[in-house]
């Protein structure tokens, strides 16, 4: 005896115009399913555990290094007019950071030594030099920043030194989303009056997999009208880590500017050195 199948059945497959109706229907409906499916995974852990979670984990694929060396190149846009460098960065974690800028020929431009208490900038171009405080970096940046966020917002890492318990965790375009209105840094840490000041509008956005940072929105509220984001791109793994080697920063101020960050040939814990010198005919930044 054979198997009949119903001639209705048939006919959705015969006509082209069914079996698509038929296809977007079933697409669909395990789409919407795999949708619920995801946002269900993703709710979990801050349902069940909540914002503490989701910082922990944060804090887990932290980007870590005692040296960090890399090339870069640079798309510097203020006034949508575009000016493009090549450079290099070295870090020593939470001693200094070392930049210098080239131009297409290897020709060095300018190079910059920050430390925890202070900013040396030459100007190889006009024969200039800067030592001061970080009121240079700030004016550059349109806000207040000290050497621990500096650091972090280059590599894509949260502030170790600041206040973590103030955090509200929700979710955001299918990532997760940590925001607090008033982030300061600990006491122990703070080492002057405008570290005691500085308060912190925050934003982070988190890979629901890898936890790492996607996007920081930052705004310091007592500068309201300055606003800093810096989007994180490009993943790739160095030794173990992942690292964005594509960055964006965005200042939104009174005169807009953007920073396009590409990185390349990054070496972690090996030799670096700061090589700063002001040669004796270079005259101070006025």
């Amino acid at each position: 005896m054979g198997f009949k199948i119903k001639t209705s059945y048939l006919n959705i497959f015969r006509a082209p115009k069914n079996y698509l109706q038929l296809l977007l229907m079933v697409l669909m409906v395990s789409g919407f399913i795999s949708c619920q499916s995801n946002r269900n995974l993703i709710k979990g852990p801050i349902k069940d555990e909540g914002e503490g979670y989701l910082f922990g984990k944060l804090q887990e694929n932290q980007f870590k290094f005692n040296t960090f060396s890399a090339k870069f190149n640079i798309e510097y846009l203020v006034k949508r007019k575009p000016f493009e460098f090549k450079g290099q960065v070295n870090i020593v974690k939470d001693s200094a950071i070392w930049v210098i800028f080239t131009q297409d020929l290897g020709i060095e431009m300018a190079r910059m030594l920050i430390t925890l208490d202070s900013v040396k900038f030459l100007d190889r171009i006009n024969k200039k030099y800067f030592v001061g405080d970080y009121d240079f970096v700030n004016n550059f940046l349109k806000t207040n920043v000290d050497f621990g966020v500096l650091q972090s917002i280059i590599l894509g890492n949260d502030f170790e030194y600041y206040d973590s318990a103030v955090f509200k965790a929700s979710i955001d375009n299918k990532q997760y989303k940590l925001t607090t209105t008033g982030r300061q840094k600990l006491k122990k840490h703070v080492r002057n009056l405008s570290d005691a000041e500085r308060v912190f509008f925050q934003s982070i956005w988190l890979d629901p997999q890898s936890f790492k940072i996607n996007q920081i929105k930052l705004k310091e509220l007592t500068r309201n009208s300055k606003k800093l984001t810096a989007s994180y791109a490009e993943f790739e793994n160095v030794e173990g880590q992942l690292f964005p080697f594509k960055i964006v920063y965005e200042v939104e101020a009174d005169v807009p500017v953007k920073v396009k960050v590409d990185y390349s040939k990054i070496q972690l814990n090996g030799p670096v050195n700061f090589p700063f010198k002001i040669p004796e005919k270079y005259s101070p930044v006025n």
